[in-house]
C-alpha cells in the first residue's frame, strides 16, 4: 500500500487515525500493530509469515541474550540471530544474483533460478531487528518483554517500507509511551502534506521525463541531454525519498512518535563526507554505529581507516541491491571519502572559494546517481562517457524539456535547499512544531489539492526505495 494511493489517503489512514483516538491508551499499541500487519499484508500477503517469523526469532533471542550471564553463550546467541537475519535477507535479495553469475561462469545451471519476489521492506526491518539485538547484547537497551510492543517496533507501518531506520536504543522509550497532542498532530499532518507534494508534484514529474529520455538507446543521447537526464534524476530521487521520509515522520508524529530526520538538504553539501551526513541519515548513522566503529573506525591508523571506509561503502552499495552497479556506486563514494581523508578534505576546508567545493560535490553526487539509475554497470559507463566526452546524439533537449518542465526544474533546484538557506524563516516554518502560520496553511491546502488532482489524472508510482 502506497502512502500516495487513494486506498491509503481515503480509507486506511482516516480509519486508523479515528480508531487511534477512540480506543483507550492501553489498547493503542495493539491497534497500531493490527493496522501495521494489515498494511503490510495488503501489499504482499505471501510474506506476512516471514515478517512474523522474523519478529518471533528476534524477540526470543533478545530475551535469551539478556537473561544469559556467560559472555560466550551471549555471543553465540548474537551470532545466531545475525546469521538468521542475514540468511533471509541474503536469500530473498541476493540468491538470484549469485545463482545467475555462478551459472554463467560454469556454463551450467548449477543453481536454479526461482524468480524470487523481494519482500517489501526486508532491508529495513532486517536492520531494525539487528539494531535491537545488538543494542541488547551491548547492554545499551533492555530486551523488550512485550512481544506485541516489539512487533510494533519492527512492523510499524510508517517506517517498515523504507525507513527511517530508527535504532532501537533511540526509540525504545517511545514504544510504550508516545503521547499525542494537538500541536504534534498538526505538525505531523503538515509534514505528511509536504512529503506528498514532494512525491506527487515534483518527483513523479521529474521521473516521467527522466524515464522518457533514458528509454532511448545510449548511443542516441547527446551530452547535453544526458546532463539534463542526470540532473532530473538527481532531483527525482531526492524528492521521492525525502518525500517518503517526510510522510513517514509526519505519520509518526500523528501517532505520538518522534522519528529521526533522514535528510538535511544534502545537495548543499560541500564535500562527499558532508553529503553522507545529510543524505539518508538513518542509514549512514546505522552503518557508522554497527559496522564502521566495530571494524575499528579511525582508531587503528590511516590504512585501516581507509579500508574500513571502503568496506562500509561496499556494503552500503550492496545493501541497496543485487548488482555490480550498486557495488560500483558504493565504492565510487568510498574512494572519494578515502581521498578526502588523505588530502582532499584539508584542501576543501582551506579553500576560500567555497562555491568550488559545492561544484565538486555536486559533480560527484550527480555522477554517482547516473551509476545508480542505469540498468546495469555497462550502461552506466556509457552514460558517464557521454556526459564527459562530447556527443551530439540524435535528439534535441527541447524534445523532452518544455516551458512547464523548465519551471519545475527551477522550482526543484530552489527548494532542494537554496531557497531555505537564503530565507531562514522558510526553513524554520517547515520544522516549527509549535506555531501554525496562515500563509503556510494556505500553501499546504494548495499542495494537497494539486497533489490529489495529479493523482487522479495519473497512475500511482511507487517510491524508488521500495525496491530496496
Amino acid at each position: 500500500m502506497e502512502f500516495s494511493s487513494f486506498i491509503f489517503l481515503y480509507c486506511f489512514f482516516p480509519l486508523v487515525f479515528v480508531l487511534y483516538r477512540v480506543v483507550g491508551a492501553r489498547y493503542r499499541n495493539v491497534m497500531l500493530l493490527i493496522s501495521s500487519i494489515l498494511f503490510y499484508t495488503w501489499g504482499q500477503p505471501q510474506y506476512i509469515i516471514l515478517l512474523i517469523f522474523s519478529i518471533g526469532v528476534n524477540y526470543v533471542l533478545g530475551l535469551l541474550i539478556e537473561k544469559q550471564k556467560r559472555e560466550g553463550i551471549r555471543k553465540i546467541f548474537l551470532i545466531l540471530d545475525v546469521c538468521i537475519n542475514l540468511f533471509f535477507l541474503g536469500y530473498y535479495k541476493y540468491y538470484e544474483f549469485f545463482a545467475k553469475k555462478i551459472n554463467a561462469v560454469t556454463n551450467h545451471e548449477l543453481l536454479s533460478i526461482n524468480n524470487i519476489v523481494l519482500p517489501i521492506g526486508i532491508s529495513f526491518y532486517t536492520f531494525l531487528s539487528l539494531s535491537y539485538i545488538i543494542d541488547v547484547y551491548r547492554k545499551n537497551s533492555k530486551s523488550q518483554k512485550s512481544i506485541l510492543d516489539f512487533a510494533l517496533y519492527i512492523s510499524f507501518f510508517p517506517q517498515i517500507m523504507a525507513g527511517p531506520i530508527n535504532k532501537y536504543h533511540e526509540i525504545e522509550g517511545q514504544i510504550t509511551a508516545h503521547p499525542i497532542n494537538t500541536s504534534k498532530t498538526a505538525y505531523g499532518i503538515k509534514r505528511f502534506i509536504y512529503g506528498l507534494g514532494k512525491k506527487v508534484i515534483l518527483a513523479n514529474t521529474f521521473g516521467a521525463v527522466t524515464d522518457s529520455i533514458l528509454r532511448e538507446p545510449a548511443s542516441q543521447i547527446g551530452t547535453g541531454l544526458m546532463w539534463v537526464a542526470a540532473i532530473l534524476y538527481t532531483l527525482q530521487i531526492y524528492y521521492d525519498f525525502s518525500g517518503y521520509s517526510d510522510m513517514a515522520i509526519g505519520l509518526g508524529k500523528i501517532f505520538g512518535f518522534d522519528f529521526i530526520e533522514n535528510f538535511n538538504y544534502p545537495y548543499l553539501a560541500d564535500s562527499v563526507q558532508d553529503f553522507w551526513r545529510r543524505w539518508h541519515i538513518s542509514l549512514s548513522t546505522w552503518f557508522k554505529e554497527y559496522l564502521y566503529i566495530p571494524l575499528g573506525g579511525n582508531r587503528k591508523g590511516n590504512l585501516r581507516t581507509y579500508l574500513n571506509l571502503l568496506v562500509v561503502f561496499f556494503v552500503t552499495g550492496f545493501w541497496h541491491g543485487a548488482g555490480f552497479k550498486y557495488i560500483a556506486w558504493g565504492l565510487f563514494y568510498g574512494v572519494f571519502l578515502v581521498l578526502e581523508r588523505m588530502f582532499l578534505g584539508k584542501w576543501l576546508r582551506n579553500n576560500k572559494l567555497k562555491f568550488i567545493n559545492h561544484i565538486y560535490s555536486l559533480l560527484i553526487i550527480i555522477t554517482a546517481w547516473v551509476i545508480f539509475r542505469a540498468d546495469n554497470l555497462h550502461i552506466a559507463v556509457e552514460y558517464i562517457k557521454i556526459m564527459f566526452i562530447h556527443s551530439s546524439g540524435h535528439y534535441y533537449v527541447a524534445k523532452f524539456i518544455d516551458t512547464r518542465i523548465t519551471i519545475f526544474i527551477i522550482v526543484g533546484i530552489l527548494l532542494s535547499g537554496i531557497l531555505q538557506s537564503l530565507v531562514k524563516k522558510l526553513k524554520w516554518a517547515v520544522y516549527d512544531e509549535k506555531k501554525i502560520y496562515i500563509t503556510e496553511s494556505i500553501a499546504q491546502l494548495v499542495i494537497l489539492f494539486v497533489s490529489i488532482m495529479m493523482l487522479v489524472s495519473s497512475s500511482i508510482k511507487s517510491f524508488i526505495y521500495f525496491q530496496f
